[in-house]
């Protein structure tokens, strides 16, 4: 008899993937679909939804054939997560454009509410501190441009959620997000997992126009219309794409700390961080059993900074990274949108410090690297001080791939970097997550289960590694705008 199979997709920031996966956790075969995103102004970031869920039935077309489909049985999805939609909930068409998680056209009301004193409620309840990257000022205003008197949202003609809920609803049933997901969008009691009435007061978002929050294995929707899937084919879990990598790497295992690099990046263990002002405080996931909590910091600019670095130069990523050579003294701060964490200053610029009449591309190309690393270790660093000590970095995605770069995190970071053997872990993370839920393994297995990994130990000594920190840091300060009581 034919091995039972589950379909996981990752519907990310600039693709769409699709995996199909066998009883013995092997994977059958996979597609990718790229999606492209705007900026129509200066800081703004957009989607078309409409091409998201196009770029999801395309994934699982390609990934898929008929004779396979008969033996799926069950789907999982891992999303993006702080993007926002609003949409019609009669027709399904969406009301205006996604806001992505990289948008920030709402930094000025970010600060507004910051001098009202919000802030401290805000992170209190939410987990987040007050930034333009969560998605609660995204609905105020998406919001504000097609429903100003909220009159729509408050009759319920409108529905707000992030790319899990938006995919769900092509498939039909009751309005419901994934409660990971929901932990993001700053609307959230991250320990009641329920939207805060005073959050929504604060940011004039209806809880009308709100999905119901549900766990991480449901209830869903059954599928429909994602051919050539039979129609009913079950929903069994969703999660945020980074805290689906996080369960590929059986992160719910003392001391587990993950890095993914994709668009941006996450840090993440299973935690509480406390009172620790640079990370986050989300649920990482809910099988059931009650939630999970994450500490989590978010950087804005990773991968995105070394395509940014390709597209100016009009070469491929790929071969701007081989021809990276040694950085010298210049440091590069991708600071497009601001700093996440640990500064979570909008108003931070990038910059570029120390260039010469001798500067190339191949310096610039290192110094990209090199601020992927510093970011990351800033973060992990700061989850070192908030969970424990970090011996260990699990890293995953797509430019995991650049072993220059995880050397370089090593060594500045001063910890073994354990690359994994497969970059689609969002995807296989909710695989797994997806057939615990169809029996098809446990809990125990998982976590058995090999895990394939190249090792990276590091290779200087602390004094040059606290040089360097030390550069990168000058650097950052140079970003940032003077801080109040600074004296610079």
């Amino acid at each position: 008899m034919a091995s039972p199979l589950v379909l996981a997709v990752d519907q990310g920031t600039s693709s769409t993937k699709a995996l199909l996966v066998d009883a013995g956790g092997r994977v059958v075969s996979r597609a990718v679909v790229p999606v492209a995103e705007s900026q129509p102004r200066p800081g703004w970031v957009e989607q078309s939804a409409e091409e998201l869920w196009q770029s999801v039935r395309r994934a699982v077309a390609e990934c898929v054939d008929p004779g396979q489909a008969r033996h799926v049985v069950g789907v999982g999805f891992s999303t993006q997560r702080e993007s926002l939609v609003l949409w019609e909930r009669r027709t399904g068409e969406p009301a205006g454009p996604l806001l992505s998680w990289q948008d920030q056209r709402t930094a000025a009301q970010c600060h507004e509410l910051a001098a009202t004193g919000a802030g401290e409620l805000v992170r209190s309840v939410s987990g987040m501190p007050l930034d333009p990257m969560f998605s609660a000022l995204k609905a105020r205003w998406l919001l504000d441009a097609h429903d100003p008197d909220r009159r729509r949202g408050r009759s319920g003609e409108l529905c707000l959620g992030t790319v899990d809920s938006w995919l769900l609803s092509r498939f039909g049933g009751e309005h419901v997000t994934e409660v990971g997901n929901a932990s993001r969008t700053q609307l959230l009691d991250v320990g009641a997992q329920d939207w805060d009435q005073r959050l929504l007061d604060l940011f004039r978002v209806p809880r009308e126009l709100l999905p119901r929050v549900v766990a991480s294995s449901g209830g869903f929707p059954g599928v429909r219309d994602l051919a050539p899937l039979p129609d009913g084919v079950p929903v069994l879990a969703v999660m945020g794409d980074s805290h689906a990598a996080m369960f590929a790497h059986a992160g719910w295992r003392p001391g587990v700390v993950k890095a993914t690099y994709g668009t941006g990046s996450s840090v993440m263990a299973i935690g509480d961080p406390g009172d620790a002002p640079g990370l986050c405080r989300s649920v990482a996931w809910d099988l059931g059993d009650g939630p999970a909590l994450a500490v989590e910091g978010n950087i804005r600019a990773t991968g995105r900074t070394v395509s940014w670095l390709a597209e100016l130069f009009d070469v491929p990523a790929d071969v701007l990274l081989a021809e990276a050579a040694d950085p010298g003294d210049v440091h590069f701060v991708p600071a497009f949108g601001g700093l996440g964490a640990p500064w979570w200053d909008p108003d931070a610029s990038p910059v570029i410090t120390g260039l010469t009449l001798g500067t190339r591309r191949a310096q610039l190309a290192a110094a990209a690297l090199e601020a992927v690393a510093f970011q990351v270790e800033d973060v992990v660093a700061a989850v070192d001080q908030a969970a424990g000590q970090v011996r260990v970095l699990m890293a995953d995605g797509g430019l995991t791939r650049s072993a220059p770069l995880m050397r370089l995190q090593a060594d500045l970071s001063g910890r073994t970097v354990a690359r994994s053997g497969e970059h689609d872990l969002s995807a296989l993370g909710v695989a797994d997550a997806a057939g615990l839920a169809a029996e098809l393994w446990t809990l125990d297995h998982l976590e058995t289960r090999p895990r394939p990994a190249d090792m990276f130990e590091p290779h200087i000594d602390e004094a040059e590694r606290a040089a360097r920190k030390a550069a990168w840091h000058a650097a950052v300060r140079r970003a940032r705008p003077p801080q109040e009581g600074s004296s610079t």
